[in-house]
């Protein structure tokens, strides 16, 4: 595994290292991980049995009334002018060239942290057809937009020394927010939740819980790689100590919604309300424009099942 985790520098502080893997007590580490993770399914559960997807629809036809279909695909809202075709392979490139310089450097279990998991996520946004499993996974994925915000307000590039990998590493971020937006602005199964609804927050949250004391830790406590500060905190970290971690949990469970209501809500005023940039009226599940037959489709919201 020496081509995973053999280049990762040791040298800067709270990377790598046994004093950084011996910085909680494996004792209380296991005793911690136990009860967030009974917290995360709780909280999972409280979510899963909430959520809702736009999964059917009603046709308004002017000379019939309304008749209910389901929806095998859900209709883009607006054309797509090549607009998604050029972020999917700006976001494919970008991902490759940091996926490069983790093989380069022997440092590929950097991969598998979440703003890179999230760029993935994207690239598959971009990519897949649309079907409400894409919808799901938008909406999962705009709870993890406090990923990139941390990376502005606190960059870790000290181990980035090859040619341009620092540049990557803001540019990477900054499209991070760029193509949800964009998304949003095509609308269709690109659609999120009522703003008063909370379920795919909590939903989102106790996943990025389960990923980050199941598999990071899982791989970061053998290998010694602080995997998002599984092991020990960062430098800048306010709440540094042996509860470390369960104040992330805390703070992170105000700081994910957060960041996706106010996303919401500054995308939803640009599209929706700023007369220059504005090009719908909701963000939430549209209504199509007519067809041919002067129909127009509603959606509707059905549990997940």
């Amino acid at each position: 595994m020496d081509w995973a985790y053999s280049g990762v520098n040791k040298t800067v502080p709270r990377n790598a290292g046994p004093e950084c893997a011996e910085f909680l007590n494996p004792i209380w580490r296991r005793v911690e991980t136990v009860i967030v993770l009974v917290m995360a399914v709780s909280c999972f559960r409280w979510g899963y049995s909430r959520i809702t997807l736009p999964t059917a629809a009603y046709v308004r036809s002017f000379r019939w009334g309304y008749s209910r279909i389901t929806l095998p695909t859900a209709a883009y809202v607006r054309r797509d002018r090549s607009g998604r075709r050029a972020l999917l392979v700006l976001m494919s490139l970008i991902w490759g060239m940091e996926i490069g310089y983790k093989f380069s450097s022997s440092t590929v279990i950097y991969l598998l942290n979440p703003c890179h998991v999230t760029t993935a996520i994207q690239i598959y946004l971009l990519a897949a057809s649309p079907n409400k499993i894409v919808t799901a996974v938008f909406r999962f994925h705009l709870n993890l937009l406090n990923g990139p915000l941390l990376a502005f307000l606190f960059p870790e590039t000290d181990s980035r020394v090859l040619p341009l990998e620092a540049a990557i590493y803001w540019i990477q971020h900054g499209m991070m927010f760029v193509v949800p937006y964009y998304l949003l602005r095509l609308g269709g199964v690109y659609n999120v939740e009522e703003f008063s609804d909370f379920s795919w927050n909590a939903l989102s949250y106790s996943i990025n819980i389960i990923y980050h004391f199941v598999i990071l830790q899982t791989i970061a406590v053998p290998t010694e790689v602080n995997l998002n500060h599984m092991l020990c905190p960062a430098i800048l970290d306010p709440f540094e100590g042996p509860y470390y971690r369960i104040a992330a949990v805390f703070h992170q469970a105000i700081l994910c919604p957060l960041m996706c209501k106010m996303f919401c809500l500054v995308s939803a005023f640009f599209l929706t309300k700023f007369w220059p940039t504005k090009v719908k009226k909701t963000l939430c599940c549209e209504v199509a424009a007519p067809n041919s037959n002067g129909d127009t489709l509603e959606y509707d919201h059905q549990h997940v099942d």
